[in-house]
């Protein structure tokens, strides 16, 4: 009987774990719900790679599916073509990082005089941040674009710029909020020590709120990044024919591919197919994708310091 309760226990261990120690049963469902998970997002990434190189042929073929016969790059050159790749690129970040600074600089200013500073009115500003965020854009697009229009900044990136340096950009109300709370939790003592040195106000932002806040920064400016590079209902009006942007490009496509091959032509508009449109949406978004790759680590660490507590 002894025998048999310790082969339980050494079996419901190694099963189910005992002690916090998870065991083979527990870890092969979580490994298995984080796979299907990850499936489901990447699956759309894995089906844009592999139509992207694949001749007609192989589209056509009904036996061939996730292994191509050939590695085509054709369809990366006509979708090049079509988007004006590399020029168009320049111009997107051109007109995606410059506003992602500015809104990022003053939700950082903006939040830390909410987080450290009681003044009159303080409460009522903080719901008219928050109001920016509730309202939906559309309901204020009619009166931003004639304003706009008045100050003949339409079709530049004016029209961004000045609500990021404003505070109204996109969602920074968002920004503002991560700004609030991280400065909220910055140590009182480390600001009390630094005045006692003589240090103003405007010191102690520079010098040991900003060091702090890098987490925070990182987060936000990425956010805005990713949020700047994907507008286009805003970028369509405000920006008209002046200026243009990947997402933007990718919008008219197909009738950019008809217009640049015409029927008759080598690379006919009946032509377009799936590989060519796949490898069009595949170079729209390699940029933000790129630069995932290179700022994860530094992402999913901001991520976890912006949870720190501080006195």
């Amino acid at each position: 009987m002894q025998k048999i309760e310790n082969h339980y226990l050494k079996a419901k261990k190694w099963l189910l774990g005992m002690r916090g120690n998870d065991g083979y049963l527990i870890k092969i469902l979580i490994y298995g719900l984080l796979i299907g998970i990850g499936f489901v997002y990447l699956f759309p990434l894995l089906h844009m790679g592999v139509y992207s190189i694949k001749s007609l042929d192989d589209i056509l073929n009904p036996l061939v599916n996730w292994i191509p016969t050939q590695f085509y790059l054709g369809n990366y050159a006509k979708a090049n073509q079509v988007l004006n790749f590399f020029p168009v690129l320049l111009e997107t970040l051109y007109v995606t990082v410059l506003p992602s600074i500015a809104q990022t600089a003053v939700a950082a200013v903006v939040g830390y005089g909410l987080a450290r500073f009681t003044f009159r009115g303080k409460n009522i500003l903080f719901v008219l941040v928050l109001a920016t965020f509730i309202i939906p854009p559309q309901v204020t697009l009619i009166p931003r674009y004639i304003f706009f229009n008045e100050l003949n900044i339409l079709g530049s990136l004016n029209a961004f710029m000045l609500p990021a340096i404003s505070g109204q950009g996109i969602n920074s109300a968002i920004f503002i909020l991560i700004f609030y709370q991280f400065f909220r939790m910055m140590p009182k003592s480390l600001e009390e020590a630094a005045q006692i040195d003589g240090a103003g106000h405007l010191r102690i932002f520079f010098t040991i709120a900003i060091p702090m806040a890098v987490p925070a920064i990182i987060i936000s400016f990425l956010f805005s990044f990713v949020w700047y590079w994907n507008e286009t209902y805003l970028a369509s009006i405000y920006f008209g024919n002046e200026l243009t942007t990947l997402p933007l490009q990718l919008q008219k496509f197909v009738a950019s591919y008809k217009k640049m091959f015409p029927a008759g032509m080598e690379g006919t508009a009946s032509q377009i197919n799936e590989g060519i449109r796949m490898a069009g949406t595949l170079l729209s978004i390699l940029p933000l994708l790129i630069v995932y790759f290179i700022t994860q680590k530094w992402f999913v660490e901001g991520v976890d310091r912006t949870g720190i507590t501080g006195e």
